[in-house]
């Protein structure tokens, strides 16, 4: 390391000290900051109130605290955590006034906060709807810097509230902004001595400091030897070999070995790497083929640091019953039962979005027990509102109601037009009203069974062929094969460059798991490793090299054609609400 050298006449040449080349942390000037909020998106919250404290060498140099108008009623359980009301901020001043004196209070000064990027994040949607730039300024996170230099042994995690007690506050946090600010001042001083201990004198050592590995990262490096380099699936196991965590990549030994690195910074995946004691790698022929087995990895061992794709069965249906009087029905289970069934759903809500949108077209009857042309009882409301034709009451034969379930099974299958029409007619007439928001909720339904159709149809496009095969370029001249049967991957393969394919494609199709598919639209695999495959097939370069026993095609009047304009005027909606600063409703 070359250090500056100064020299005065008549004065000998004296080398600068190594503390001279960075700004030392006891003449730098924290603002430490907190935001109380009604939620946790910029996007849809708003601010209720916040706290800054400014200090320097130890010393506290002023204090910014105020409540703040959010514009909206604070949601009860907001109240209840924070002990801010609507009657508290009733005379409180927008943040928009706001703004412009905390932005002078900062200047010039090293932001803090605990998980800084909450805290921030706000602060900078608040600057871009106010047309302010967004504040330049450093930012220290205390709760990414007490990961870093405390062990569980001395505090089992990394809240506010823990640290204030592990570093002896003063203050006690009580999710009031001021009243945190001057706890998280505490805790910024107990780090600083934790780093000061550790060579950490200067804001630049500082913030190269939370940008290094962990201690665990380094001390793990190991685990990263003889990873290969080729496509796959990677297990982070504990001492127990119990998967921890499950990943894939083009070249698992980069991959592996960027966890040990600065660049991996995720809190939860630090965590896991404390934990771990080994990893694990599966190679496979193809990078389909490592996507596909991560899918089936994490369903099957839910891998507690892994948040995506670990609860496949936990997925809900929106199903056409087969009984004389058929109804729809919300299931967790497909079952080979003659029922029609759309989805999957993410949760019951969406489904239950997806099914109120289709009463709205269909007088379907919407009562929960099982009827008999040969039992009949009272009628229900929804047969006075014209709503339901009362099979209940012997009004509607079963030949009559029979044309409903048949147009019902339609805009499943293959026409969502009806639904649509009958939907959007109601959300214009509400509009017309003035009744703004219940035509939103009304929007949020026809999206809810749109979305749902449409990707029910696409899946099943590709799931009801028994065998489909396609090849994709390779990056070194030669051809990713895949066998794929009823929406799953039944066969990976590659074949070198310049080679004859028919060999090839026998022998993978020869050697290829065999496939009984089961009931509904998703008959061999989970939905989302059909999905995989879709997208992989719809990629640049794919080659279909042969389908058997089907047509690889969707419904001409199918809801894909309709999604498009669903998305569009979601889009429209979110850059509308981008612009104006308001959350999307």
């Amino acid at each position: 390391m070359s250090v500056g050298v100064s020299r005065v006449v008549g004065v000998e040449p004296v080398q600068g000290a190594l503390d001279e080349l960075g700004t030392p942390l006891r003449d730098v000037t924290f603002v430490v900051f907190d935001l109380e909020t009604t939620g946790g998106s910029p996007a849809e919250h708003a601010i209720t109130e916040i706290g800054a404290v400014k200090v320097r060498s130890g010393e506290v140099l002023g204090e910014f605290g105020t409540l703040v108008d959010p514009g909206s009623p604070i949601p009860p359980f907001i109240s209840v955590l924070t002990g801010i009301t609507d009657a508290m901020v009733v005379a409180a001043p927008p943040f928009s006034q706001v703004l412009p004196a905390f932005l002078e209070f900062v200047r010039g000064a090293t932001l803090v906060a605990h998980n800084a990027p909450f805290d921030v994040g706000f602060i900078k949607a608040a600057c871009a709807a106010n047309g302010y730039p967004p504040p330049a300024n450093p930012v220290v996170d205390t709760a990414d810097l007490a990961r870093r230099v405390l062990t569980r042994d001395e505090t089992p995690n990394c809240r506010l509230a823990t640290l204030a007690r592990f570093f002896r506050s003063a203050t006690e946090p009580c999710h009031r902004a001021l009243a945190d600010a001057n706890a998280t001042v505490d805790v910024l001083h107990g780090l600083i001595g934790r780093v000061g201990s550790l060579g950490v004198h200067t804001l630049e050592e500082l913030k190269s400091f939370v940008r290094m590995p962990t201690p665990e990262q380094q001390r793990k490096r190991h685990l990263s030897e003889g990873v290969p380099a080729v496509p796959g699936v990677y297990v982070f196991e504990d001492v127990r070999g119990e998967p921890l965590y499950v990943g894939k990549s083009s070249n698992l030994r980069n991959r592996v070995r960027s966890y040990f690195t600065a660049s991996e910074t995720r809190p939860r995946v630090r965590e896991m790497i404390g934990i771990a004691e080994s990893v694990r790698t599966i190679v496979c022929a193809t990078g389909l083929e490592a996507e596909i087995r991560e899918l089936r990895l994490i369903a099957s061992a839910k891998p507690r640091y892994n948040k995506r794709s670990r609860f496949p069965e936990r997925a809900v249906w929106l199903k056409l019953t087969d009984e004389p009087f058929p109804r729809l029905s919300i299931v967790r289970e497909v079952k080979d039962d003659g029922g029609t069934y759309l989805g999957p759903f993410g949760n019951g809500r969406s489904a239950d979005d997806a099914r109120t949108a289709m009463h709205e077209a269909l007088p379907l009857r919407q009562c929960a027990d099982r009827l008999s042309p040969r039992v009949q009882r009272s009628a229900c409301t929804l047969a006075e509102l014209g709503r339901c034709g009362a099979p209940c009451e012997g009004r509607e034969s079963p030949e009559a109601y029979a044309r409903h379930v048949e147009r019902a099974r339609h805009a499943i299958d293959s026409d969502a037009a009806l639904v649509f029409s009958a939907v959007e007619a109601r959300m214009s007439r509400l509009a017309s009203e003035q009744r703004y928001e219940e035509a939103a909720v009304d929007r949020d339904r026809l999206a809810a069974y749109v979305r749902a159709a449409a990707r029910m149809q696409r899946l099943r496009a590709l799931t009801a062929i028994p065998q489909l095969i396609a090849a994709s370029p390779a990056f070194d001249g030669g051809w990713d094969i895949h066998v794929v049967r009823h929406g799953r991957l039944a066969a990976a393969g590659v074949m070198p460059r310049g080679a004859h394919p028919v060999p090839y494609v026998d022998a993978l199709v020869a050697t290829a798991e065999t496939v009984v598919p089961g009931p509904g639209p998703t008959p061999a695999a989970t939905a989302e490793e059909s999905e995989c495959i879709l997208r992989w097939l719809e990629g640049s370069g794919v080659r279909l090299v042969r389908v058997e026993g089907g047509t690889w095609s969707l419904p001409a009047r199918g809801a894909g054609r309709l999604k498009g304009r669903i998305d569009r005027a979601y889009q429209a909606l979110t850059d509308r609400s981008a612009r104006e600063g308001r959350p999307l409703r």
